[in-house]
């Protein structure tokens, strides 16, 4: 999706079909792809399909960079990154691939200028997210605010990998020496064209950072090109004095060499980390904006003359303490204070009493709350991770002593926000792990702790609710993929036992009856599926038919596979009129069984689906064979099957009646075709 917008300037145009989904409406136009709003039809969910614009299919660069997003986003798999679901070609033949919905638009139509905490949070996930796809050699190359949305659980996700580069693709999908990605977040290397590696990502997220704190971008102008020399050539500008304690984090994000930038995401992340927090630490702060408006050595100076300064004012208010010592001496030894002139500061001694000290009052502490040793000790539990255990030394009982020795303390309802904020975290974590009990006895404690203090507890109870929800929607999602139903319905018996909604305990019912069962047809890329058992409660989906030869020819044009021959190694016809699939010795039409495929032919058509599609695509067993119907297009085949020949490998067996009329399990040699044997696939789920 990324940078696709809605654009009321298209015309109305006719939906796509593709097998498995209906299409419902437009969300948005891009570059070189519709995003529509479908359905998911076996699994009864909406979805994002972001179609090929047909202009675009016939340029080969397009489609070269709709194709990468689909072959990098399938090898990633992390909480931050958009997912691709499923990808194809619709029926007139443009690519397609199908996402997750996300109706939360993105970060740039969001204002977090007031929001410090949060744009750590973003930041945070977004740095994780390219550490994590730059380990696995991804370099993104168009970071900014449009490609970062936002789930239900309120999550950024990083997405549209369309220009992304790949250890060993190539250094660009684009013409050599042209510039790709947008120039208001475009690294200066990125933007003369030259090879780029993880920092140009960095940097881009610097731009963003900059944006988010300050609601606009850090360099402003009138076209791309004007942009890119600014981010070439103009200094890094300053921050406003409110937010001068992140300069020296832009100082090396938007550094112009990318040897002066931070080295990876891990280190960007743990420099943020440095960053005091505005209202958290307000004294590092204020000591940070100094940093950055003086340096270091003037504020050494200062230092320096405030020591001189205090240590002076020290020195005087020694000796005049010890004139006034003095003075006390001679009045409490019984001379006349008159006889001997003293006084102190102009007051006569033998004339006055002695003038109370005002100093006194404002160093005498105030009396200390009793809850405050609670709070204190509250505080070190939670920094500790001890929330809720072991009895009588963690975070929770400590602060429900303090609101009962003393709700009226202020810092009570900052402590008791953070813990509400620790243990929702918490509860998360364990209902991941499915540990329902633990979950329980979590919420159990907010609700007491939210009562104390409703201005706060109850909206936190609600997100509570709310994020739980989420993750039992999460966990459904996982089910339906691997069509669990069993493990749907603890998703619904948890949600019962949390005491959620009955809207979404409903839902959460209807998406766990919804799930298919052996014997249930599934939409697949490559056809129509049937779940069949394959040992113990593990679900696969295997083809209803076989391979058509229209399938294979298209497999065999894009590797340049050579063709395997289709007689016995000693006939004299394998020389004289050698057969193959495509001339097997009798006609076929393009949707008819391909057969006089050997079985590393069929093994090799099966992973080119699996590296093509991002799903598992492999030969059945005998018994997944067994489970499902059988259907060939045209005559009647045997079919390949992943099983090998009596423990030799190098022949493989073979199951079902052909028209030659052979029929059983019959071990043939791998590496040959033969006229009466096809294949079809299985999709592990």
């Amino acid at each position: 999706m990324g940078s696709i917008q809605k654009d009321k300037e298209h015309p109305q145009e006719a939906l796509p079909e593709i097998a498995g989904y209906k299409l419902v409406r437009v969300l948005g136009h891009g570059g070189m792809s519709t995003v529509y709003l479908g359905q998911q039809l076996s699994l009864g969910r909406n979805v994002a399909i972001k179609v090929m614009r047909p202009d675009v299919v016939t340029d080969d660069v397009g489609r070269r960079r709709f194709d990468n997003e689909a072959r990098t986003v399938a090898r990633l798999d992390h909480p931050h990154i958009v997912r691709i679901h499923d990808f194809g070609r619709t029926k007139d033949g443009q690519p397609y691939h199908v996402m997750q919905v996300f109706p939360r638009g993105h970060l740039g139509k969001r204002n977090l200028t007031r929001d410090e905490a949060r744009i750590r949070q973003i930041l945070e996930a977004l740095l994780s997210a390219l550490a994590y796809a730059h380990s696995r050699g991804v370099v993104h190359r168009d970071v900014k605010a449009e490609n970062v949305l936002f789930d239900e659980a309120e999550r950024p996700m990083l997405t549209d990998f369309g220009i992304a580069l790949r250890r060993g693709y190539g250094s660009r999908v684009t013409t050599a020496g042209m510039a790709v990605g947008s120039t208001a977040y475009m690294a200066p290397e990125q933007a003369r064209g030259t090879e780029v590696d993880l920092r140009a990502d960095l940097y881009s997220l610097g731009v963003m950072a900059w944006e988010m704190l300050t609601g606009s971008l850090p360099y402003q102008a009138d076209d791309g090109l004007s942009m890119v020399l600014k981010h070439a050539q103009d200094p890094i500008p300053r921050l406003p004095p409110h937010l001068a304690h992140w300069q020296r984090f832009f100082d090396r994000a938007l550094a112009k060499q990318p040897n002066d930038r931070y080295s990876d995401a891990q280190d960007m992340l743990q420099a943020m980390h440095k960053v005091p927090h505005a209202q958290q630490q307000p004294m590092r702060a204020a000591i940070a904006r100094l940093r950055s408006r003086f340096g270091a050595k003037q504020l050494a100076i200062a230092a320096l003359i405030g020591t001189v300064v205090i240590g002076g004012i020290a020195i005087l208010y020694r000796i005049d303490q010890r004139n006034t010592e003095k003075a006390f001496a001679r009045m409490m030894s019984g001379a006349s204070p008159s006889e001997n002139g003293a006084s102190v500061d102009g007051i006569d001694l033998s004339r006055s009493a002695p003038v109370p000290d005002p100093s006194d009052g404002i160093l005498r502490g105030a009396p200390e709350s009793a809850a405050q040793k609670h709070i204190a000790a509250a505080e070190t539990q939670l920094r500790s991770g001890r929330l809720t255990s072991p009895a009588g030394d963690n975070a929770y009982d400590s602060l429900m002593l303090a609101w009962r020795t003393d709700p009226s303390h202020i810092a009570l309802p900052d402590a008791s926000g953070k813990l509400l904020t620790a243990l929702g975290t918490e509860a998360d974590r364990r209902l991941r792990n499915g540990e329902d009990a633990a979950v329980r006895d979590l919420v159990s404690r907010m609700q007491r702790l939210a009562e104390q203090d409703r201005a706060r507890g109850l909206p936190a109870m609600v997100q509570l609710r709310k994020r739980l929800g989420d993750t039992l929607s999460s966990s459904m999602a996982q089910a339906e993929s691997r069509f669990d139903r069993d493990a749907a319905q603890k998703v619904v018996a948890s949600a019962k036992s949390l005491g959620l909604d009955r809207s979404q305990v409903s839902e959460l019912q209807t998406r766990a009856g919804s799930i298919a069962q052996p014997g249930d047809r599934v939409a697949d890329a490559l056809g129509d599926m049937t779940l069949v058992q394959s040992g113990g409660d593990k679900l696969v989906a295997i083809a209803r038919g076989t391979v058509s030869r229209d399938e294979y020819a298209a497999f065999a044009k894009l590797t340049q596979r050579k063709p395997a021959l289709c007689r016995e190694k000693a006939s004299l016809l394998r020389v004289l009129s050698p057969r193959t699939w495509e001339t097997p010795g009798f006609e076929q039409t393009g949707g008819a069984s391909v057969v006089c495929v050997s079985w590393q032919d069929a093994d090799a058509f099966a992973r080119w689906q699996s590296q093509r599609t991002g799903h598992r695509y492999r030969l059945p067993t005998s018994a997944e064979a067994q489970a499902a119907s059988r259907s060939s297009n045209g005559k009647q085949v045997s079919e390949w099957l992943g099983d090998c020949g009596g423990g030799n490998c190098g022949r493989r067996m073979t199951a079902g009646r052909s028209w030659r009329g052979t029929g059983g399990a019959r071990p043939l040699d791998a590496a040959r075709g033969y006229d009466d044997v096809g294949f079809r696939l299985v999709r592990e789920m």
